[in-house]
């Protein structure tokens, strides 16, 4: 069995993703009393009832959430997970003592929403990308996949509404309905911001210049290339087709390429939501 690989720069995306996730959090979510589905949105509810900060409550939680998964799960979630779940209270905690009393920066409980699935978003993402999670409702999801055969993301929909329904119990509906509506769109922004992260460009040319075009790419792009025989339906002439997978930064420096060599070059360009295997070891095409 191969043993996965301690990744420096991993933990520093993870890192990085859980303090913008408590930045949101603690700046939008708490002051604006939003319960958005989610370990810090159940927390925000218990706060409420039972004698503990934010941090203690939401570590509390995280904790037995853990525990609850090394029991019924196994080793189903990572070293990564147990990693997230730790540093969220553990941010949380320095905030509290460094910024005490936060109010919210907006005023407006529907602005704060905003703001905070916005940002949650980009931090939940950066988690995603590095193959992690910030633990609570994903352990639940995976629970109930296993033993109840729900689709892991129907169980996270689930679990996240019945937090937001629970907010009834603290504070006005008005919070319940902002709520709901936040923890649909914080779903939206997560795709929207994991597709940001994966999102390539497939480059097709027509071109008499096809073997310099090639050069580059494979040469001073470090990129593969595929060629492909093709056959202009007008002029009835054999052509070389290029396709190439490239990222946008690589692909503004063929653009500007092409522009020099071969300006009536036939281009066309599509958008791939991602892309897996050689490409990604991009050293190996050397």
């Amino acid at each position: 069995m191969n043993k996965s690989k301690f990744e420096p720069r991993e933990y520093v995306f993870i890192t990085l993703g859980i303090f913008i996730i408590t930045t949101a959090l603690y700046f939008f979510m708490i002051p604006g009393k939003l319960v958005i589905g989610g370990v810090a949105g159940l927390s925000l509810v218990l706060v409420n009832f039972l004698p503990f900060e934010m941090s203690l409550m939401t570590l509390i939680l995280n904790v037995v959430l853990l525990l609850l998964g090394f029991v019924l799960l196994g080793r189903e979630f990572g070293a990564k997970t147990v990693y997230a779940s730790v540093l969220l209270p553990f941010f949380l905690f320095i905030y509290e003592k460094l910024i005490p009393d936060v109010e919210s920066l907006t005023g407006d409980m529907l602005s704060d929403m905003l703001c905070c699935i916005i940002i949650i978003g980009m931090g939940q993402a950066m988690l995603f990308h590095s193959n992690a999670s910030s633990g609570g409702l994903d352990i639940v999801a995976k629970i109930l996949n296993k033993y109840l055969h729900i689709a892991i993301g129907t169980a996270v929909t689930i679990s996240g509404g019945l937090i937001v329904l629970s907010s009834v119990f603290a504070y006005e509906p008005k919070t319940c309905v902002i709520g709901l509506l936040g923890t649909y769109l914080n779903g939206i922004m997560v795709d929207y911001f994991i597709n940001g992260f994966t999102r390539k460009i497939r480059v097709c040319i027509l071109s008499k210049h096809f073997e310099e075009i090639q050069r580059f790419i494979v040469k001073d792009i470090n990129r593969g290339v595929t060629l492909y025989p093709a056959r202009g339906g007008h002029s009835n002439k054999e052509i070389t087709e290029l396709v190439s997978i490239l990222d946008k930064t690589e692909y503004a420096e063929l653009l500007h390429f092409m522009r020099e060599k071969d300006p009536d070059a036939f281009i066309t360009i599509s958008t791939v939501n991602e892309v897996v295997g050689l490409w990604n070891r991009k050293s190996g095409l050397r």
